[in-house]
């Protein structure tokens, strides 16, 4: 999936020898969460919102060097490594690179959940199913067997949790069958965790969406 289009170039990168006011003036203008800080126009580090009472607004960003950190993708990085880094880092604004350390833009999380939004997995009617099964033990390959041996289409589905060695997958699946798809998850020892044939599971996750972007966009 490209999602390069969603790069904005519109908003600044701090050089190093830069005066820190007009970072704390950017911060306290927007609601991003990182700033990108180049040094001879390569990339050094985000400077974090989170540290803004901390910063002299007399003094110079070189300053802080220190303080810089490595959050950044680059135009190369998968939209699911971009949302990753913005869980992360909890950003809502990711420093994109190229493959000379040159800033090129940022990503927003608004646009690239947006773009989460938009893909099949949402957009095609369906049931959901939340399965689980201990790591060691589960495999893509057997659960979208299961799914198509009850004669279903797999639209999708992702990793949603890991922990104490079981893993959570949130699977999409055509709108047919799910009782049967159930019953097999269980004879293959699979516990099911949610399983609905109306979407609302869906509904629940854009109105998630939409409130993370109508608190991000305040």
């Amino acid at each position: 999936m490209n999602i390069q289009s969603h790069i904005i170039t519109t908003l600044p990168v701090f050089k190093l020898e830069g005066a820190m006011k007009d970072v704390v003036k950017f911060f306290k203008e927007t609601t991003y969460s990182h700033i990108a800080i180049v040094e001879d126009e390569k990339f050094l580090g985000v400077i974090s919102e989170n540290d803004m009472e901390v910063f002299d607004v007399s003094s110079k960003i070189e300053e802080y060097r220190f303080n810089l950190e490595s959050v950044f993708v680059t135009v190369d990085t998968s939209w699911l490594d971009v949302l990753e880094s913005f869980a992360r880092n909890d950003a809502n604004i990711v420093s994109v690179l190229d493959g000379n350390s040159l800033v090129v833009g940022y990503y927003l999380l608004t646009d690239i959940v947006t773009v989460f939004i938009d893909t099949p997995f949402f957009t095609e009617p369906g049931g959901i199913l939340v399965i689980a099964k201990g790591v060691k033990d589960y495999s893509f390959s057997e659960i979208a067997q299961i799914v198509e041996s009850n004669n279903t289409k797999l639209i999708g589905g992702f990793i949603t949790d890991s922990r104490n060695d079981v893993i959570q997958v949130t699977l999409k699946i055509g709108a047919s069958n799910l009782n049967e798809i159930i019953q097999t998850f269980r004879r293959y020892n699979y516990t099911i965790l949610f399983g609905n044939n109306d979407d609302q599971f869906l509904e629940d996750l854009k109105e998630r969406s939409d409130y993370l972007n109508k608190y991000l966009n305040v």
